[in-house]
């Protein structure tokens, strides 16, 4: 047979996805049915086990949340088969070592953790990304609940669907798009947190009520001074309102799982995961994309494409909420902060797409960078 005179066949078919965010509090305290109530809502006649990975970050400041589990899984063991709670590094070296992953891997193994078993993840951005990508190519795929502790994580890292470790000394170079079954996000978790991790993930906020919401922006710009004393009502809103964003525009956007080369929620990103790597993680995630909106805003007004007022306004607000916009670098290190540029093409694909705003609210995607006006902008920041 000529397979040449053969026709070709073609197929095509849509995957309906969905996913929920919880908003709580005490998410493990018996009272609270909401955890036995989504896992119950997917297998509503037999027991489910699960597998907890908890922060070690979280653990120390939240000493009683393994025996707490375990409590929880046994008052509703008709719904709950607890399996154990691994204890493993959060921050980014849990994206940066590799054997976190395997570890992660093994438990899965050595629990039977099967497609229809859950993996917990409780935690900042980092780990939540580090174990979402072991649930996602363990059996090529098992459940996944999120329960981020962090504000970031609350309202950025966690609510997406993308999942990633660190390799070849780049940000996210490994990874994967899966959906979690759910996220929970507990309130409780927040009160613990250091001031400067409190207020990083503000930053995320920010991000997105610059590219989308000038409303939600100056409802931030009006709360900055208590956000920055840690108020958790407004917190709160902050947190709800930029998931809501986010989840929007995976939903709206038209390529959920970024297969173009625009990526408006990576607004200030180039720079931001540059400066992370340079300074060897010692910068947060959301200080450095503070940074790196701050290097985008003002080469933007440098390029007459965003006023100085409102570039002023964005630097003020930031610096209201307590970020520190000095960038940790000498000038003879510009040039090599500028190699993210290329960097963020290359993670990309494709034509070099970075987002700027033109006004607050209001995203533009540019396909060129003056890098001579750039680097004006960089020194800007710099002592």
């Amino acid at each position: 047979m000529d397979f040449n005179k053969l026709t070709t066949i073609k197929q095509a078919f849509q995957v309906n996805y969905q996913y929920e965010l919880h908003f709580t509090s005490s998410v493990f305290q018996a009272e609270n049915s909401l955890f036995r109530r989504i896992i119950e809502n997917y297998a509503p006649t037999r027991p489910v086990k699960c597998l907890f990975i908890i922060d070690d970050k979280v653990s120390q400041l939240h000493p009683e949340l393994v025996s707490q589990i375990k409590a929880y899984c046994k008052e509703n063991e008709n719904q709950l088969q607890f399996t154990t709670a691994l204890v493993v590094p959060g921050g980014e070296i849990a994206k940066k070592e590799p054997n976190h992953t395997q570890t992660i891997l093994a438990a899965i193994n050595d629990f039977a953790i099967c497609r229809h078993s859950f993996v917990v993840a409780i935690g900042g951005g980092a780990l939540i990304d580090m174990v979402g990508y072991a649930a996602t190519i363990a059996h090529r795929g098992v459940k996944l609940i999120r329960i981020p502790t962090t504000v970031l994580a609350q309202n950025d890292a966690a609510v997406g669907v993308k999942n990633s470790i660190n390799a070849f000394g780049k940000k996210n170079f490994l990874g994967t798009f899966s959906l979690p079954y759910a996220i929970i996000n507990d309130l409780d978790f927040l009160e613990t947190l250091e001031q400067r991790d409190w207020i990083s993930g503000v930053a995320e906020a920010i991000k997105v009520a610059l590219i989308k919401d000038k409303t939600f922006f100056e409802s931030i710009a009006n709360s900055a001074t208590q956000l920055a004393a840690r108020k958790l009502e407004p917190m709160a809103r902050l947190i709800h309102r930029c998931a809501a964003l986010h989840m929007e525009h995976i939903s709206k956007g038209g390529d959920p799982f970024e297969s173009g080369s625009s990526r408006p929620l990576d607004f200030g990103h180039w720079a931001a995961h540059k400066l992370e790597y340079m300074t060897n993680y010692r910068l947060r995630h959301g200080e450095a994309v503070a940074i790196g909106m701050a290097i985008d805003i003002t080469y933007a007004c440098f390029i007459n494409l965003l006023s100085k007022e409102e570039k002023d306004q964005i630097i003020q607000v930031l610096e209201t909420i307590g970020f520190d916009l000095r960038i940790p670098i000498e000038q003879f290190q510009i040039k090599e902060l500028l190699e993210g540029i290329e960097e963020f093409r290359e993670h990309l694909g494709g034509e070099l797409t970075i987002t700027l705003i033109n006004a607050i609210g209001t995203k533009v995607d540019v396909h060129q960078i003056d890098y001579p006006v750039m680097e004006k902008a960089i020194a800007a920041f710099i002592n």
